[in-house]
């Protein structure tokens, strides 16, 4: 089965896009902020990391940036989750690695379309 690692500051939007994924049988771990998704990463690898961009101690850009530069790692896709859907955060988010980019409030289709694609990548 695989794994997704939902990094997000807001429960209730943690919650939402866990039980979303769980609902097309994936396994979900969840991590409040960059920090705690880079320990989780080192020690339980996940195949997709879907995560917020705004959050507290690492902010996603920094996390996405810091999972792409590492070899260990940079192979994990990336898909940004983020309220900041403007077409400059887009591109910046690509810029930093990420595999894909979503704007918050998206439509469950188009994250659960987009996980099932980088899972099949």
């Amino acid at each position: 089965m695989s794994t997704v690692l939902v990094v997000e500051d807001s429960l209730s939007q943690r919650e939402m896009i866990t039980d979303l994924l769980k609902g097309i049988g994936l396994e979900v771990t969840m991590a409040a902020d960059g920090v705690e998704a880079l320990e989780q990463i080192h020690t339980h690898p996940p195949d997709v990391v879907v995560l917020d961009i705004v959050m507290p101690r690492m902010n996603g850009y920094e996390l996405c940036r810091r999972i792409k530069a590492d070899p260990i790692t940079q192979h994990l896709p990336v898909v940004m989750c983020s309220s900041k859907g403007e077409e400059f955060d887009r591109y910046w988010g690509m810029k930093q690695g990420a595999d894909a980019y979503i704007a918050k409030p998206f439509q469950p289709a188009e994250l659960v379309g987009t996980v099932k694609q980088l899972l099949r990548g």
